[in-house]
């Protein structure tokens, strides 16, 4: 028997109209190693953000119930041009419980479990996931288990990879996130140097109050003798940054160059060669990344996206990350939210303006059946 109900999805036409809208829909029956999941809670991460809103004009978006319609202004509309006329589903991830399953033992396993999930459609009340995708979360809730997957995976993998690279130290941007937060406490227990880059006082504050040794407040008048000072304390050269545009990277890389080149015996007019990488995870800033290239020639920029990390870190490592995530669900990776919408009031005015702007501990949770 087909299995209705409400979903998300959102199109951008050529003419650069974004629509998003709740739709009644029949769900199909999983098969193989599918599964088919009750979504109970979903997290709005930035990363959803890119298809939900991208950078549409919302303030002048036309509202009413269960839908909005906005216009793409460019270049962001022909930047989007493979997606234009495809009614897509939003959602990276969420959970909720088993209901139905292929007829694989890993997916017969979890009928009737609690999971998080990583269906890319969890704006859903009900959705198709990948079994192997499937964190069984036992005693948490749906709530607690919503975000278990894009932030504390993400973190790991920032960790993993330094580790991978030989490093013993990372520079962090924008570290005041859900994310930032996160990846304080597990440098702390993987005995990883942490620089962590803020934009306020109080940001500092709390970071401070959750152990952090090395927190710089780009907003200070000194905010790039505190970076060096930093940079020379841990042997930070390696980075991650979820801004992408202006100049964040750059800002980095000049102070890194400026803590090698104070470590050289001798002059050289191609500047230090120790070797500067930064990776470019996010976009909360849709402009131009850029870069003024002032800081010798050993440097890298990159980006980094979660799957194609998990894809070449192997099975092994992956299992042991998810492991050591769900253990940890409510204390190192536990996530917050300002508040709870369902379906319909998601695509409010006022919750997508409040959303939309990704500030600091001011995450949304979707309820689909609230």
């Amino acid at each position: 028997m087909a299995t209705t109900g409400k979903q998300l999805f959102t199109t951008l036409e050529s003419d650069g109209t974004l629509t998003v809208a709740i739709e009644e829909v029949s769900f199909p029956d999983p098969t193989g190693n599918q599964v088919l999941v009750k979504m109970e809670a979903a997290p709005i991460n930035p990363s959803d953000l890119a298809i939900l809103t991208s950078a549409a004009d919302l303030e002048n978006a036309d509202y009413s119930t269960g839908k909005f319609v906005a216009n793409m202004p460019e270049p962001f509309n022909s930047g989007a041009r493979a997606r234009h006329g495809q009614k897509l589903p939003a959602g990276n991830e969420g959970a909720g419980t088993v209901v139905a399953t292929g007829d694989s033992d890993m997916a017969k396993a979890l009928m009737g479990q609690r999971v998080a999930c990583v269906p890319g459609s969890a704006y859903s009340q009900y959705c198709i996931a990948d079994a192997a995708m499937c964190l069984p979360l036992g005693d948490v809730s749906a709530e607690d288990g919503a975000s278990a997957f894009v932030n504390p995976m993400t973190a790991l993998g920032f960790v993993e990879n330094a580790k991978m690279d030989g490093q013993k130290a990372i520079i962090h941007t924008a570290a005041a996130s859900n994310l930032g937060q996160m990846l304080i406490k597990i440098c702390q227990e993987d005995d990883m140097e942490l620089v962590n880059i803020v934009r306020k006082a109080e940001h500092v504050d709390m970071l401070k109050g959750l152990g952090a040794k090395h927190v710089v407040n780009s907003s200070d008048p000194d905010f790039m003798k505190q970076l060096r000072e930093a940079i020379d304390a841990t042997n930070a050269f390696y980075g991650f940054d979820p801004i992408g545009g202006g100049q964040a990277v750059d800002t980095v890389f000049k102070a890194m160059e400026q803590v090698a080149v104070g470590k050289m015996s001798e002059y050289s007019r191609y500047g230090s060669n120790q070797q500067k990488r930064m990776y470019i995870y996010g976009r909360l800033d849709l402009g131009p990344t850029i870069l003024t290239p002032s800081y010798g020639f050993g440097w890298t920029l990159s980006g980094w996206l979660l799957t194609p990390f998990l894809a070449s870190a192997g099975m092994e490592t992956v299992g042991r990350m998810r492991q050591r995530v769900l253990s940890n669900i409510t204390t190192t990776f536990a996530s917050s939210y300002k508040r709870k919408v369902n379906l319909e009031e998601m695509l409010t005015n006022d919750a997508v303006m409040d959303y939309r702007q990704m500030k600091t501990g001011e995450k949304y949770l979707v309820t689909p059946w609230a």
